[in-house]
């Protein structure tokens, strides 16, 4: 059992890193102008980035728990599914999306 939390625990860092991966993809598809494509291509997923690690990363500086974090969980990991679907990349955006509710699922019940 503890070689499945420690997988899940892997998968939810690749999890962390693909947000910023999509989000930054999807940045540089949408946005018009080399100048925009820039900014919204980095800037998304810096933004991202720096509210998970104020309040959702494991050293927080503002620790949440319960249904906030949930929340935050939700938005921050399906911030990735609404924008593949956005750039019609549907099928990733399902499997992406079954992907992290089985590890919210089971970081819940596993108290990770």
């Amino acid at each position: 059992m503890e070689g499945l939390k420690i997988i899940n625990l892997g998968v939810r860092f690749l999890l962390e890193i693909l947000v910023l991966v999509i989000l930054g993809y999807w940045g540089f598809r949408v946005s018009q102008g080399t100048f925009m494509k820039i900014i919204v291509g980095i800037g998304a997923p810096l933004l991202v980035a720096v509210i998970w690690g104020m309040f959702g990363a494991p050293k927080a500086t503002y620790v949440l728990s319960g249904l906030p974090f949930l929340l935050l969980e939700i938005v921050i990991f399906g911030l990735p599914v609404a924008a593949l679907f956005f750039i019609e990349k549907q099928s990733l955006a399902y499997i992406y999306g079954v992907i992290v509710i089985i590890n919210i699922i089971l970081m819940k019940i596993w108290h990770q």
